[in-house]
């Protein structure tokens, strides 16, 4: 037995990385999963191919008709929706003190991306998580959320957006819905394969000694997904970085 069987979890940005082990979890543990990217698409195609029971479908999430098409196909696939994972992301590596190479048009795409899409899905999935009468969102953040650290101003801003944005909704979506969030330190993902000094580097700050694995955090969202005490919380997953 499962502890999401018979559930259908929805998991943005999944065709690699956190959010590849995320859905690969939640088939693991039962439920049908619906795997996301915007461009990626044979990649996700195979994630979605190889699990037990899954859908892959295409949509940026920086675009709200695609955000619309996501939560409806899911439905109409699968009949419900008891999981939001909220993990599509981007960046732009910008060192924090240079201020001027941060435009307009970064800060927006980033933005949009990483704090108005995770607030979109959450509404458009709303009706449908609270129809179950007992569901979860997740949104995955960072410690880029929480300390003055990040790949960029513009990328910590948006962290620390989405934190709050998860203390402001798991304050008015229960008892129904639980809205939490995870926030990972530095993960050896895709996206950071060629970030080897900052991995160095870990090994010597990071209590654990070591950065952390896609499957690492992808236990922590379906730990929170699955507390069904646990709603407006924000948990760190960065081997102990934070206590130094």
């Amino acid at each position: 037995m499962g502890r999401f069987d018979g559930k259908v979890a929805l998991v943005t940005g999944s065709s690699s990385g956190i959010g590849e082990a995320t859905a690969r979890l939640f088939d693991a543990e039962g439920a049908s999963v619906v795997v996301n990217s915007s461009s990626s698409v044979e990649a996700g195609r195979r994630v979605a191919a190889s699990l037990r029971d899954a859908a892959y479908v295409q949509a940026d999430v920086s675009d709200a008709a695609a955000c619309e098409t996501l939560v409806s196909v899911t439905v109409e696939r699968f009949g419900r929706l008891d999981v939001l994972v909220n993990n599509a992301g981007t960046t732009k590596v910008i060192p924090h003190h240079d201020l001027d190479a941060v435009d307009d048009e970064t800060f927006r795409r980033i933005l949009e991306v990483n704090v108005l899409a995770a607030f979109r899905l959450t509404r458009l999935a709303m009706p449908y998580l609270k129809a179950t009468g007992d569901a979860a969102v997740v949104n995955v953040t960072s410690v880029a959320g929480v300390r003055p650290t990040g790949s960029s101003v513009p990328y910590a801003v948006s962290k620390a957006a989405l934190n709050h944005l998860t203390a402001l909704l798991g304050n008015v979506t229960g008892p129904e819905v639980r809205v939490n969030a995870v926030a990972p330190g530095l993960v050896r993902t895709p996206w950071t394969s060629d970030w080897g000094p900052l991995h160095e580097a870990m090994k010597k700050r990071a209590p654990l000694g070591r950065s952390g694995e896609t499957e690492e955090i992808a236990q922590a969202i379906a730990d929170v997904a699955a507390n069904r005490y646990m709603t407006g919380q924000v948990v760190v997953v960065d081997g102990g970085l934070g206590l130094r």
